[in-house]
């Protein structure tokens, strides 16, 4: 009933937002300590996630909107994917508070650029038998992605200090958003 191009767009869809899940869950379980490093407290850490939240929030209402209206979705996941990688990549260049908000302000937006478009690319591709299962594995993604995340991102750290992992998550980021910006003909996956 429902064509196996399905379940080659899902697989990619959790593929490259995966690596976006595991880009952040280096980061979750350490952020306070990056935080502290860069002479902030935990008001401040609690502070910069509202920020974040307030971004993201608020643009999604928007962006959710426009990408109902555009005629590539998979360009706003793409673009979303690329701002928060860019997000991380300006962690390097933190160095202070007001530094810090920029930086949750501008993830917050990459945050809010891919998530309805990512939720209705991959809604569109649901075998409607199953939803419930299909976004089963998405969910079981994320909470392996932040398993798996959350230890390497600890190890990096701790081993090669904050700026090497910060360029690992935008790297990641940034591969993601070219696979998806970029990608291969001959997977077949066509995204509207």
């Amino acid at each position: 009933m429902f064509p196996k191009k399905h379940n080659k767009i899902r697989q990619f869809l959790l593929i490259t937002n995966g690596l976006i899940f595991f880009a952040e869950a280096m980061l979750g379980p350490i952020y306070a300590l990056f935080i502290a490093d860069v002479g902030g407290s935990i008001i401040n850490a609690g502070i910069a996630g509202g920020v974040f939240a307030l971004v993201a929030g608020t643009l999604t209402l928007f962006v959710g909107k426009a990408s109902d209206y555009s005629g590539s979705r998979r360009l706003f996941v793409g673009v979303g994917y690329a701002v928060i990688g860019i997000g991380f990549a300006l962690y390097t260049i933190v160095d202070s508070f007001a530094a810090l908000l920029v930086v949750e302000a501008v993830i917050g937006a990459g945050q809010a650029i891919y998530a309805p478009p990512f939720s209705a690319l991959y809604s569109q591709h649901l075998d409607f038998r199953h939803p419930a299962r299909q976004w089963g594995v998405w969910e079981a993604m994320t909470y392996y992605t932040t398993a798996l995340g959350s230890v390497v991102g600890a190890y990096i750290a701790s081993r090669y200090g904050f700026d090497a992992l910060f360029v690992l998550m935008s790297f990641l980021a940034f591969v993601s958003a070219a696979t998806v910006l970029w990608k291969p003909s001959r997977a077949n996956i066509l995204m509207a």
